[in-house]
């Protein structure tokens, strides 16, 4: 991809190389991470960008429903790194695209080690322009982090929505986001569920006679459960499709590919009711097999059927026990209040607070002129409707009737006018009384 200098600074923006790799790993960089189960450490991200580098590289050259498996951009100045983001498509249909990583300040360790050599040459003046040298070198992380921000909006021209994730603590990361357009959504928590909770869970029988096995042919039950279960304003972010939950070879390959590298399984079910035909709730595990990570979990239900929480946790729970003992960690959202009663009843102990929110790159446009008529006080108002020229006087028929007495002539005085009127009003009676005669004439005869 080609650069983009900044306008502002002599910051360049590209894609990712495999020699970048070897300098993301900086003591003093600023990391703005998604809290998303999929979105590995920048440890794990760089081993195996390290390994399959050139595969991935490849996908890129061609379209394939893989291509965008490596959107990842660095922010280069004076040759040296100071910032990476990391992007991918968060549904099928590209219109909306999440944030899972970025990376600022990844120079601040070189500039301060060559201000600190330029100091100790012993020359007055290269210790005066030492710390100059290295503050110009040394860009804000929140200018770095907007460069980045704007590049991803410009060059990925499919998407619509932006969404971003942020621990709530994090006051860089969300000013940086604010400051670029995104607004609040949605805010998340993060449950863990011990292993001593879930054996106790595991006891009970759930009472699930419809659960079944998720495949393609139910992607449309799990689709309307999907957006029947959100808010109007997260649905409309997130345009969920009936493609969202369908599996493709590609997808099907590249998911098992995942997870034989992650070592984790995936089981997933949904209970059906046969009396409205429609999926009431649905749950996705990802389960680790050698158990150094804690298992993690998706759960839906149906706004109308929260009492499937105990038997959808019981069911989960049960099916945990076959796997090494390690936590279960689950999200809730703000909108999501029995889920989070239920939690705490069962004591789920909550691990982080997180906040999502989502940016629209459609931008208002004013369509009405300056200067239009809602921006007119009424006397400024007022002269436009006064007649711009003299009336002219015209000659006007009453349907046949006879016109009445002319102003100018002998008979303008007031007798004549109620004589005309008098005259007239007799005739349209006599005219209605003939009407409704012959009217009455022909129904009798149609009676006869």
């Amino acid at each position: 991809m080609t650069r983009n200098p900044s306008s502002d600074t002599d910051i360049s923006i590209r894609s990712i190389h495999l020699r970048d790799l070897d300098n993301l790993q900086v003591t003093g960089a600023t990391e703005i991470a998604s809290h998303s189960t999929d979105t590995p450490e920048i440890d794990d991200y760089i081993q195996q960008m390290r390994r399959w580098y050139g595969p991935l590289k490849a996908l890129t050259l061609f379209p394939n429903p893989l291509r965008h498996v490596f959107s990842a951009f660095v922010a280069e100045a004076d040759g040296q790194l100071q910032g990476l983001i990391q992007v991918t498509p968060f549904n099928k249909t590209l219109s909306t695209w999440k944030i899972d990583r970025m990376l600022v300040n990844l120079a601040k360790k070189q500039a301060k080690s060559q201000a600190s050599d330029r100091a100790n040459k012993g020359k007055p003046q290269a210790r005066k322009n030492a710390g100059k040298n290295g503050e110009c070198r040394l860009h804000l992380g929140m200018d770095v982090g907007s460069q980045l921000l704007r590049y991803c909006f410009e060059t990925i021209r499919e998407a619509q929505y932006w969404i971003s994730e942020t621990d709530v603590n994090d006051q860089f990361g969300l000013a940086l986001y604010r400051q670029n357009g995104f607004q609040p959504l949605a805010k998340a928590t993060y449950w863990s569920i011990q292993p001593e909770q879930l054996a106790v869970l595991a006891e009970r029988d759930p009472d699930l006679p419809n659960l079944l096995p998720v495949s393609n042919a139910d992607a449309q039950l799990i689709y309307q459960l999907e957006t029947v279960s959100i808010p109007p304003l997260v649905r409309q972010v997130l345009d969920y499709q009936i493609q969202d939950f369908r599996t493709t070879l590609t997808t099907k390959v590249g998911s098992r590919l995942t997870r034989w590298m992650n070592r984790k399984d995936s089981v997933a079910a949904y209970v059906f009711e046969p009396q409205r035909k429609t999926a009431i709730g649905y749950f996705e595990l990802k389960l680790c097999r050698d158990g150094p990570e804690a298992h993690t979990a998706k759960l839906t239900v149906h706004p109308a059927y929260t009492w499937l929480y105990p038997e959808l946790m019981a069911q989960m729970a049960g099916v945990v026990q076959k796997f090494p003992e390690q936590p279960l960690q689950i999200m809730s959202l703000d909108y999501q209040t029995e889920r989070e009663e239920y939690l705490r009843q069962i004591g789920a102990l909550e691990i982080e607070h997180t906040l999502m929110m989502s940016r629209s790159v459609w931008h208002k446009v004013r369509e009405s002129k300056a200067g239009a008529l809602e921006g007119l006080k009424m006397p400024d108002v007022l002269p436009g409707l006064q007649p711009t020229g003299t009336p002219m006087p015209g000659r006007f028929s009453w349907r046949g009737l006879k016109l009445g007495p002319l102003l100018d002539s002998s008979f303008s005085d007031g007798m004549s006018w109620e004589r005309f009127l008098l005259e007239n009003m007799s005739k349209l009676s006599l005219e209605t009384r003939s009407r409704d005669n012959r009217t009455n004439d022909s129904d009798e005869k149609a009676s006869d």
